[in-house]
């Protein structure tokens, strides 16, 4: 039996959307004759995601990557193609799948303002018809793993950002659903609150072993929670493989930065190229960007030939390595 939770083939989603010039006239003219415009969201998708792995969804704003989730939950429904969620179409929006998967929207809260997160809980409770004494347990341990344990009874509008994060993971956990999708869930928060959700989201993983799709503009989380990695782009969904066949694609430069203590001038930038590219040497100071696989030759030149105080290798920068994943940067201009 396959252990796919999430199987997506051939799916397409058109919008149509009216197009109005400016203007008294043009007012009048639509009342009669509308143009239309339409907007492929997405084309022809196809994926998998099985038991326990984390999917991440990479991609720019309006490339379709929320349309796809939105898809996936049963919120909207694909123009073509089909969609199987723990063995349902979700667009039938059966309870007994609806009861299984949680959808989390880093933009958009699903907890009421001016309750206390546990009065949240207490209604949700009773919409997923969780038994009282295993609502309890799961709330105890989410939020002691959270630490917002404490913040309970506090009103949703009175807790930080990163509480109100938190609170709506909680939300989102609380009948343990077999299907987790992720629109964003570290949006807007600090790099403190961002370590602690992922985290959580890997012990979480780990243990309850849900599908989970992930979408982020924080590299970061894509690193630290994914299994495998997907951009999609104009609609069009492209499989990158492994987090580390994505970094080894897209991010194969290092960058060196050595400390000198003065020198005798025998060794010159010209001497390094053979390396790299040399963006910077004088007496104090040598930074040099080399192919990952010339980086022991070259640390092992440099300590043979200058005097090093310290010495430190760099990846990339996030940004870099994400706009060379969408296609947004040519990764053969030289550094700035």
């Amino acid at each position: 039996m396959s252990d796919a939770l999430i199987e997506v083939s051939g799916v397409s989603k058109t919008f149509r959307t009216e197009v109005k010039e400016p203007g008294f006239a043009a007012s009048i003219r639509s009342l009669y004759r509308r143009r239309v415009r339409e907007v492929h969201a997405l084309d022809g998708v196809d994926m998998t995601v099985r038991e326990g792995e984390v999917v991440g969804l990479l991609g720019a704003n309006g490339a379709g990557k929320t349309t796809l989730l939105k898809i996936l939950a049963g919120i909207i429904r694909p123009t073509a193609g089909n969609v199987r969620v723990l063995g349902y179409d979700p667009w039938q929006r059966d309870d007994r799948m609806r009861r299984q998967i949680a959808l989390i929207m880093g933009q958009k809260a699903q907890l009421w303002w001016d309750l206390p997160a546990s009065d949240c809980f207490v209604l949700l409770k009773e919409i997923y018809r969780i038994p009282d004494a295993e609502c309890a347990s799961t709330l105890n341990d989410l939020g002691a793993r959270l630490s917002v344990g404490h913040l309970l009874d506090v009103p949703i509008r009175m807790l930080s950002l990163g509480e109100r994060m938190k609170m709506e993971l909680i939300a989102a956990l609380l009948h343990r659903p077999k299907v987790l999708f992720l629109d964003e869930p570290t949006i807007g928060l600090d790099v403190s609150a961002q370590q602690s959700i992922r985290q959580f989201l890997l012990e979480y993983v780990a243990t309850n072993k849900p599908a989970v799709i992930l979408t982020s503009h924080y590299f970061e989380d894509i690193k630290k929670l994914c299994d495998r990695v997907l951009a999609i782009r104009a609609g069009k969904l492209t499989d990158l493989g492994t987090v580390e066949a994505l970094l080894h694609a897209h991010s194969p430069k290092r960058l060196i930065k050595a400390r000198l203590d003065g020198g005798d001038g025998s060794v010159g930038p010209t001497d390094l190229t053979a390396f790299g590219f040399v963006e910077r040497f004088t007496r104090d100071e040598l930074l040099i960007e080399v192919d990952k696989d010339r980086v022991a030759d070259c640390v092992h030149y440099i300590f043979r030939h200058l005097v090093v105080v310290d010495l430190s290798i760099s990846e990339p920068e996030d940004s870099v390595v994400y706009e060379s994943v969408l296609g947004q940067r040519n990764d053969q201009v030289a550094r700035s």
